[in-house]
């Protein structure tokens, strides 16, 4: 905690990304807990199968496992962080100070809204991005995703177009668009 200012006040809530080192199978990792708190937790799930007792069961999961975004004061977040050993800030590599990586409130909103409109979100690591085949820079007019902007990735043959929006240095979201509310950028 030596690394952490204790005097650091600040005005604005912000968007922090944590990372959360508990086991894939605790029962309370911290996105809950933080909830359970009244503090508003992004983090990416997708649906997975598991069996138990010889049933298959679906349940939600991380994305990644360790990864979540956590919307409040750091001078709130810091007690908290303090008291759960597991909870722990992302920092900004290279820095002179530990400063905690922030997530722009534009480029989080427009992540979630993407994420919350679709009924199968496609999520992709940052080191996956590049590997897509993504085509032109798109705005959304209209619709669910309305102002929303990414790239445009469509395969060959098929009809679907999707809109891939990214939340930098982090992951990945593809979600399906319709094709009337695309504007080319």
């Amino acid at each position: 905690m030596g690394n952490l200012k204790a005097n650091h006040i600040d005005l604005n809530k912000r968007w922090y990304a944590m990372r959360d080192l508990k086991r894939s199978n605790a029962l309370l990792p911290a996105y809950k807990q933080l909830s359970e708190m009244g503090i508003q937790v992004f983090t990416p799930m997708v649906s997975r199968l598991f069996v138990r007792n010889g049933k298959r069961i679906r349940r939600e999961v991380p994305f990644i496992q360790d990864l979540l975004f956590v919307n409040d004061f750091r001078q709130n977040l810091d007690p908290i962080v303090a008291k759960i050993p597991t909870l722990q800030y992302r920092f900004k590599k290279g820095g002179k100070f530990c400063e905690p990586i922030v997530v722009r409130d534009e480029d989080m909103s427009k992540f979630i809204s993407a994420v919350q409109s679709s009924d199968n979100p496609k999520f992709y690591s940052f080191d996956e991005i590049s590997a897509l085949k993504c085509g032109s820079n798109i705005r959304m007019i209209g619709g669910v995703l309305d102002g929303c902007e990414g790239k445009l990735k469509s395969v060959r043959g098929s009809k679907k177009k999707s809109l891939i929006i990214g939340l930098p240095s982090f992951l990945a979201v593809s979600v399906e668009i319709n094709d009337e509310f695309i504007e080319l950028l």
